[in-house]
């Protein structure tokens, strides 16, 4: 037996060396092993070879339904236009650049319409908006939203004829007037997929908490449960 020491150590590295291999070959060995068991018990449940070792369905968790997906009500048949000095309109301001409302508000009430007041929306919007109305406020709903592309109709509790307008942050600018398609003379037109008016749920009636002569554009309109996304 060698007493080299230089040839000591070298078989002792080939020893260490050895034993690490032999380690790493049980370990990952042995990962495989649980993978392939793993894998095995998945095809046997899936092919219906196995009962899953769950005892319950999976469910598909989803947001609670928002205003925007309730069903609005159609306008009933031969409903003409209202006037747009007999529409109450609050605008309401969904983002975060300042005055939109106000500035909003004044566009309106120069095409005749009666601006009640200007706030604040409880929640940010990223379409264009949306008008919230109730079951007395459907034409002036109506009217109101033939100036605003790619609004969202919104019907809630109110029991009044108010709508109340809240600007999101893809509104760029009204319809142009000659272009809005109303004619004092013409039945408002219902719009895709709306119901009669019994068959629509109604989202809680909005909820002040402020108004705009308490601080300037800081009403609220719809509880945060009402919302989205939309828009």
């Amino acid at each position: 037996m060698t007493t080299d020491p230089a040839a000591i150590a070298a078989r002792k590295r080939k020893l260490r060396r050895r034993h690490k291999r032999e380690r790493q070959a049980v370990i990952f060995g042995g990962v495989l092993a649980g993978l392939a068991a793993v894998g095995l018990g998945a095809a046997a449940v899936w092919t219906g070879s196995m009962e899953s070792p769950f005892d319950r369905e999976w469910t598909i968790v989803s947001e609670s339904p928002t205003a925007t997906e309730a069903a609005v009500p159609c306008v009933p048949a031969d409903t003409l236009p209202v006037p747009y000095g007999s529409i109450s309109v609050l605008v309401l301001n969904a983002t975060s650049k300042p005055g939109l409302a106000g500035s909003v508000a004044d566009l309106l009430g120069q095409r005749g319409f009666q601006i009640k007041d200007t706030g604040n929306y409880d929640i940010k919007l990223r379409g264009v908006g949306r008008i919230s109305f109730g079951a007395q406020g459907i034409a002036q709903a109506y009217t109101l939203a033939a100036h605003i592309s790619g609004v969202t109709l919104v019907y809630d509790a109110r029991t009044d004829a108010s709508v109340d307008l809240a600007v999101g942050s893809g509104y760029a600018n009204l319809v142009e007037l000659d272009l809005v398609p109303l004619a004092a003379d013409e039945p408002l037109q219902p719009v895709p997929g709306c119901v009669p008016l019994a068959d629509a749920e109604p989202v809680p009636a909005p909820t002040r908490t402020a108004t705009a002569s308490d601080a300037p554009e800081s009403a609220t309109s719809e509880d945060a449960a009402a919302e989205d996304a939309q828009g």
